[in-house]
């Protein structure tokens, strides 16, 4: 790895080229990424990646006039000060927001290496073309906010801003949803089945505890090894697995924690208004994010929730 204070004119030149070629390949690969769920945000992307095709242009123009046609390979990673990038154009889906705050940051870094540059460089030439890039890095905030308002009509925006709701609700929501009525409901029958049976707060509670943790690392590793999102759109499985399993154990531990207080009618009676609470949540979850009616949501959640609870009654009372 060389120190950047020690390239010459030729080697930052070729450095550049790199650059510019990757930068111009990363936003190729956001519009690829982004086209199908977010199309105006991806024609910005085209277009700022055009432009770094053209910087990308006027350094080897000037780099065949000064030093000939050969360009040494020089590459982000055999250079010391760069840092390292994490490849986010690989990943599917990706994330509109993300990719904003990685071209910032992009745009930012190539900026700074072109100032820094420009200050090294003892020809005239080079300097003046690498001052005249960072000016247009600066200007590239302007460039998007000009494609933004080509491309980024209301109609786009709207349409964009439904899209990135669908995937939040199939992405995080979901398996949420899906954990919590899990861990709400079927954690019921043995918490209050220990209950009636033994009238000891202290043995529900670890009925309870050992259901919730039991049931959530069962449905985070189920959903997560469910699939890979690489054809559903549900995001990273173990994104939606570590999603699902906490609002799964969350579900749980809720009417579970009452039972930590020593008065058994105590604390059954505050288990059971927690139960009603949270089948209140699920009915208001799915009315709001999964478009169900709140009358069909409601009807759903509680016959589940009173016949999974009746079973644990009446298996610990028998």
């Amino acid at each position: 790895m060389k120190d950047f204070s020690k390239l010459g004119a030729r080697e930052i030149l070729a450095l550049a080229i790199s650059l510019e070629e990757e930068d111009e390949r990363v936003y190729a690969d956001f519009a690829d990424g982004l086209r199908e769920e977010y199309p105006a945000t991806a024609a910005v992307l085209e277009g700022m990646g055009h432009e770094e095709t053209t910087h990308r242009q006027r350094l080897t123009d000037l780099y065949n006039r000064k030093f000939g046609a050969h360009i040494p390979l020089i590459r982000r990673q055999d250079v010391r000060g760069f840092v390292a990038r994490k490849p986010l154009w690989l990943t599917r889906p990706l994330g509109v927001e993300a990719v904003r705050r990685y071209a910032a940051a992009m745009e930012l870094e190539t900026k700074e290496f072109y100032e820094k540059a420009a200050r090294l460089s003892g020809d005239a030439d080079v300097r003046r073309l690498l001052d005249d890039l960072a000016q247009a890095e600066r200007g590239h905030e302007s460039t998007a906010q000009r494609l933004a308002a080509k491309e980024l009509t209301p109609g786009a925006v709207e349409q964009e801003s439904a899209t990135q709701k669908r995937l939040y609700a199939l992405q995080i929501i979901q398996p949420g949803l899906a954990g919590l009525m899990d861990g709400s409901v079927s954690t019921l029958a043995p918490v209050f089945a220990a209950a009636a049976a033994t009238h000891d707060s202290w043995q529900a509670f670890l009925v309870g505890l050992a259901a919730s943790l039991g049931a959530g690392i069962s449905m985070g590793f189920a959903e997560a090894l469910s699939d890979d999102g690489s054809l559903t759109g549900r995001g990273h499985p173990w994104i939606r697995g570590v999603v699902c399993g906490l609002m799964t154990t969350l579900g749980g531990i809720g009417h579970t924690l009452p039972f930590l207080i020593s008065s058994y009618q105590a604390a059954l009676a505050v288990a059971l208004a927690v139960v009603a609470l949270e089948l209140a949540a699920i009915t208001w979850i799915r009315a709001h994010y999964m478009d169900t009616p709140v009358l069909s949501a409601a009807m759903q959640v509680v016959l589940g929730g009173v016949l999974v609870f009746l079973t644990g009654i009446l298996i610990g009372s028998s």
